[in-house]
Parts: C-alpha cells; sequence; structure tokens
C-alpha cells in the first residue's frame, strides 16, 4: 500500500512507523472513547397505557385485582400522584408525549382516523429523532396514532422498527358485539390493519385477534432488548389496550375471576413484567430509566369495560382532573430515589427536556412547552419544578392552573355522570355540561373538584385569568376565537382525488359569516382553492361555523359561462357536524340582481348516518353570469335525540366548484 509515497521516503522507517503507529493508536483509542461514552447513556423504556385510570393500578387505589409487576416500579422507583397528560384523547396526548409540546402548538387535535388526511409533521423533532444524535436505537411496538399515511408513520420519524396499530383498535368495521359491520356506502372505516415498519403485514379482524395484541407487541419488545443490549436504546411501548374493544388471550382469559377489565390490566400487568425480566437477564436494570403512564384517563360510558378514576372528577374526553390526569411511576436505580411519592406538578410534555439533559441530546430548534423534571425525579432538594398547566381539549382553553390551583373557565363538556353506564362493551349514554361561570378548586385539598372557593380569593383570580390570557395569545382559544400566535401547521397529504379544476379558483370571494378560528384552512380561499375536503373536518379545507349560517358571495370577475354549481358539506353527527337545514344557489350577471337557480331542504336533523362528505349540484342551462351566491342555513342546535342537544351543531364547508 502506497499513500502518496509516503512509504518510500527515506524516513520512513524510522519516523513513519512511529506516526503511523501512534494514529492508529489515537483512533482506537478515540472510537474507545466513544464507545465507552455511548455505553454510559441510560436505556429508555416508556409504557403507555391507553385509556387508563387513574386507579387501575393497585400503587393507585385499584382492588379488585393486583398489578404487582406494575407496584414494583413503585416500590422501587417514584410515584407521581399530580401528572398529566396533555389531554384527555388520543392522537393529541401522543403528540404532545413526543414532541413535548401542547398539542395545540403541533397542530394535532382528538383523534385521527382512518380517513384523516393530516399527521404529525416532519418539521416537528420527536423523541426518537433527538435521541439518535446520541446513537440510540429505537423502537415501538403498540398504537402510533399520529397519521397512517407513509410519511407519518414511526419509521419517518426516528424510529428504526415499528410493529403496531397506526391507529385506535376500535377504528375497524366491527361492531360493538365483534361482528362485521355490513358496508352500506356511509361507512368509513377499512379493514384494521397490523404494521411492521411501512407495511400493512395482517389483518386485525375479530376480538381473538384483538387479545393477541398485548402478547405482540410485548414479545416484539422483548426482542428489541435483547437484540440492543449492547447499546443504548429507547424502547417506546403504547399498549392498546384498555381502550374498547377490550380483549384478552387465553392465557389471561378469566383469570381474575372479576371480568374481562380485570383480565386485560393483569395481562398488562404481566407485560411489564416481562420487560422488567428482559432487562434483568440482559444486565441492564440500573442504567435504564422506565416511564410508565397513561394517554388519558377512563371511557367511562363502556362500563365493566372502562375503568376508574376515582376519587377524580369524569374521565376521558373532559378536562376536570379524571382526564387528563394519569397516574404515573418512573423507576431508575441508583439514581431515582426508592418508594417515594412525588406530589409536584409535571406532564408527560416534560419527557421530551428530561431525556434530553439526561443524555445531552439538543433539545429541538422550535419552541416547545416541557420542562425538564431532572432534578425532581432525582429527589433533590429544591429542585425547580413545573408551575402553570394549561388544560386544553380540541382548541378550547378550559383551565389554567398555578402550583395546587385551577381556575376552570366556562365551556361545554362531555359527562358521565348520572348516567347508567353501558354493558359487555356497548357505549352507555353521556350528556353535554354547561359551565357558565368560571370555577376555581385548591386540589391540594380538593382533588375531586366538588367544592367551588371562586369567591373566597379573587386576587388569585385574576392571576390566574392572566396566566389564561398568555395561553390564548400564545396558544389560541376557540371559545374566544382566537388563534394563537406561536402555532404550528400539521403534515398533510394531498390526495391526487382531492384536486378539482374550476372556474372559481383563485377569484374573489366575500364570506359573510364568521367561521370557528381552530377550522380556519387556508382563510376564505379555502373553499375555491381546487382541493376538496377529506372525512377529516381538521385537514384544513374546511370551514368549520359553530351555531352560524353560511353565507358566501364568489366574483368570477368577468362574465363566463356556466352549467354547473357544486358544494360541499359534511355529515359527521358524532362529532356535531350538521348538514344545512336548506341550501339556496343564485346566481347574477351585475351583482344586484339574482336569481335562484336551486334550493334544497334537506332535513338534516333526520339524517342518522357515518360521516361523508354530501356535495349539492345545481345543473343549468348554459348561461353568461359573473356572480354566484350560496347561502346554508345552519340547524342552530343539535337535536333532542342528539348526545349534545341544545348546544351549538356545527356546519363544515368544503370547495364550492364552477364550472
Amino acid at each position: 500500500m502506497n499513500y502518496l509515497g509516503i512509504k518510500n521516503h527515506k524516513c520512513f522507517n524510522k519516523v513513519g512507523r512511529f506516526l503511523w503507529s501512534f494514529l492508529l493508536i489515537l483512533v482506537a483509542f478515540t472510537f474507545s472513547t466513544c464507545q465507552s461514552e455511548k455505553s454510559k447513556l441510560p436505556n429508555i423504556v416508556i409504557i403507555f397505557i391507553d385509556d387508563m385510570g387513574y386507579a387501575d393500578v393497585s400503587c393507585f387505589g385499584a382492588t379488585d385485582y393486583a398489578t404487582p409487576q406494575i407496584d414494583r416500579l413503585a416500590e422501587e422507583g417514584m410515584r407521581f400522584t399530580s401528572f398529566y397528560a396533555s389531554q384527555a384523547v388520543c392522537s393529541a396526548s401522543r403528540g404532545s408525549l413526543l414532541s413535548g409540546c401542547y398539542s395545540e402548538r403541533i397542530g394535532i387535535y382528538g383523534a385521527l382516523h382512518a380517513y384523516s388526511n393530516v399527521g404529525i409533521s416532519s418539521q416537528e423533532v420527536l423523541i426518537p429523532e433527538m435521541l439518535k444524535e446520541k446513537g440510540y436505537a429505537t423502537g415501538i411496538f403498540g398504537k402510533w396514532h399520529l397519521g397512517h399515511q407513509q410519511e407519518f408513520l414511526p419509521l419517518q420519524h426516528g424510529f428504526d422498527e415499528y410493529v403496531g396499530l397506526p391507529y385506535s383498535n376500535d377504528m375497524w368495521p366491527v361492531g360493538f358485539d365483534g361482528t362485521p359491520i355490513e358496508e352500506n356506502g356511509d361507512h368509513s372505516y377499512p379493514p384494521l390493519m397490523l404494521y411492521e415498519g411501512n407495511q400493512a403485514i395482517d389483518t386485525i379482524s375479530d376480538l381473538e385477534n384483538q387479545g393477541q395484541l398485548t402478547t405482540i407487541y410485548t414479545e416484539k419488545a422483548v426482542e428489541f432488548i435483547n437484540k440492543h443490549q449492547e447499546e443504548p436504546f429507547f424502547l417506546y411501548l403504547p399498549h392498546s389496550m384498555v381502550h374498547v374493544p377490550i380483549a384478552v388471550s387465553d392465557k389471561f382469559k378469566g383469570k381474575s375471576g372479576q371480568g374481562l377489565f380485570a383480565d386485560v390490566m393483569m395481562e398488562l400487568d404481566w407485560s411489564v413484567g416481562e420487560i422488567l425480566k428482559a432487562l434483568e437477564e440482559n444486565g441492564l436494570t440500573d442504567n435504564t430509566l422506565v416511564i410508565f403512564t397513561s394517554d388519558n384517563g377512563p371511557w367511562l360510558n363502556f362500563g365493566k369495560h372502562a375503568g376508574s378514576a376515582f376519587p377524580l372528577r369524569e374521565g376521558k374526553g373532559a378536562m376536570w382532573e379524571g382526564g387528563p390526569r394519569v397516574s404515573t411511576l418512573m423507576k431508575w436505580p441508583a439514581k431515582i430515589p426508592a418508594g417515594i411519592s412525588n406530589h409536584h406538578l409535571a406532564s408527560t410534555l416534560d419527557i421530551l427536556p428530561t431525556l434530553s439533559e439526561i443524555t445531552g441530546a439538543s433539545l429541538p430548534t422550535n419552541k416547545i412547552d416541557g420542562i425538564s423534571m431532572l432534578p425532581l425525579i432525582l429527589g433533590e432538594e429544591s429542585a425547580p419544578t413545573r408551575e402553570q398547566f394549561y388544560y386544553y381539549y380540541m382548541g378550547d382553553l378550559i383551565a389554567v392552573r398555578k402550583n395546587n390551583w385551577k381556575l376552570v373557565f366556562p365551556h361545554k363538556y362531555r359527562s358521565y355522570l348520572n348516567e347508567e353506564p353501558g354493558i359487555d362493551g356497548f357505549p352507555g349514554p353521556t350528556h353535554q355540561e354547561h359551565l357558565k361561570e368560571m370555577e376555581l378548586y385548591d386540589l391540594s385539598k380538593d382533588i375531586s373538584e366538588e367544592h367551588n372557593v371562586i369567591a373566597l380569593y379573587p386576587e388569585l383570580v385574576e392571576e390566574l385569568m392572566i396566566i389564561g390570557d398568555s395561553a390564548r395569545i400564545d396558544l389560541g382559544d376557540r371559545l374566544e376565537n382566537i388563534k394563537g400566535e406561536n402555532v404550528r401547521l400539521p403534515g398533510r397529504i394531498r390526495m391526487e382525488q382531492d384536486s378539482i379544476k374550476h372556474l372559481a379558483i383563485d377569484k374573489k370571494i366575500t364570506i359573510y359569516t364568521e367561521y370557528a378560528v381552530q377550522y380556519s384552512g387556508e382563510g376564505d380561499q379555502t373553499i375555491i382553492n381546487g382541493a376538496l375536503g377529506s372525512l377529516d373536518y381538521s385537514d384544513r379545507q374546511w370551514l368549520g361555523f359553530e351555531g352560524q349560517d353560511f353565507k358566501a358571495l364568489i366574483d368570477l370577475e368577468t362574465k363566463v359561462e356556466v352549467k354547473e354549481i357544486t358544494c360541499g358539506f359534511l355529515l359527521n353527527q358524532k362529532s356535531w357536524i350538521f348538514t344545512p337545514d336548506s341550501i339556496i344557489i343564485s346566481i347574477s350577471e351585475d351583482g344586484k340582481n339574482y336569481k335562484t337557480i336551486k334550493s334544497f331542504g334537506e332535513g338534516a336533523v333526520q339524517q342518522k348516518k357515518s360521516q361523508r362528505v354530501i356535495r349539492y349540484q345545481a345543473d343549468m342551462e348554459p348561461s353568461q353570469i359573473r356572480y354566484v351566491k350560496i347561502e346554508a342555513k345552519n340547524i342552530g342546535e343539535c337535536p333532542a335525540w342528539h348526545s349534545g342537544a341544545g348546544s351549538k351543531a356545527w356546519l363544515f364547508v368544503d370547495e364550492i366548484v364552477i364550472k
């Protein structure tokens, strides 16, 4: 080998060999040092249960069954009693955990569906992407729920390995009794697929298949630990259970003697035990941080197929404490004091910056909302802690907390109180409550939020209201129709079939009624931009009107020949979205004299069907016109038969197509 002729140099025999040997030693030392530093980095395991209530494990109050493996985390680590998911609903909560941001900041609302065209943006830096900088192997085994199209799936967001469901296990064409639902043209759920990497590998077709999910996820997680025992790893284990429909494998069926929910919790406890055993067998226990928590509280109207939030108020879908406050445990031997209960305010928002401080990985350059809780979990005296928390739900600022004080703003919410829950996996009824005045609670004394003390502390209320105003400026508030100054858009897939060419694209439009900032798309031009809305009302191709009619005027700028005018509206009554009570389509040559060419009176109240887009088409004899006016009347309030009876109904409008 001849490196630029150096071997033939007359000094090579004496000096060259020395330099060359020194260089090899230096390279080896550097590599060894890097490997040594890498081996010192702790492994990270996050176990994320779906819809698990605050009192669903023994160490937080469960009594009908035992969870000894989960309890080990409390005995050998730290129990957090005032720990919050950012929001009491699936996708929003998961986006916050992985990004360190309130879901409003990253544009992920509610629960994404099989028909959603949005997902987590590639501009967001998630925990696995952050840890890749430090050489971590990364794996997720379980429920993803941040977008099911390939660009949104885990492998495109920092994970090396993925096996699991792309969204919730109830998003499938199967009824509550486990039997297939006949396709009727309105049902929107395709077969539920199990993914490996970017590919669907199997169909989850029945409850027996569902019962295998906990085992599949656990076995894959153990394989991942065994495979990566020689390098730092991040293992994310977001279980599908105990989200309905709940199911269990044969090895735990009937084992509890207390019903199916208890069986499922015992199997999840077994899963935690398998993870801890794998860490022990590989000698990794002392150098692994294990975090156990839930995405939100229990779905209480499913009765015996749901857990308990006792002693907290309400559950999933509301921002009383039973919705976002979740039982949380952390174990890291020799780092986290054992057997300690921590009552300080903390959140899943704080996990990303905590892992950044632990590993030395760089924080995202985008603004985040979490703060490192490392001093807190290490038990340091006078450790800085989170003082404030914003209770958001679907873009609404519901409440703010500072230290132990929680100020709740007027809002409407889903309530389970005084309702008979469902049985055998069928949902019972819920109803809408309307909180009309602010309320104040001291959570240090009143964790159940039973005693409103707002009249006693006017100065404190003023202070908390200022905090709320700051949150609205930063993140927005749909209740006040405020768009936040520092919010970012989610990723969006523009489907080829969603595009359409027509005469009104980018022409002048005037909308006379006010749409909600949360569903404002790209502004007025949203409904004449050549893009059709999907079944996902949050895909930014819809304008949403809460309790208001829709009226718009399109100016084609010059007279053109028109044969057809179509306008689209969304029907999704589960989300309080109804088609119009009536529609009038009018045309004009001069903008003064209008002629009605078509009117519709659909009686939307009677359309008790699944979600779909309904397009209303007016055909006409070819005419030279310049102006088109569309008027659609909102039904006003959800009808008596609806769970939101008496609350404002939504009207969602997408593309107005003129041909």
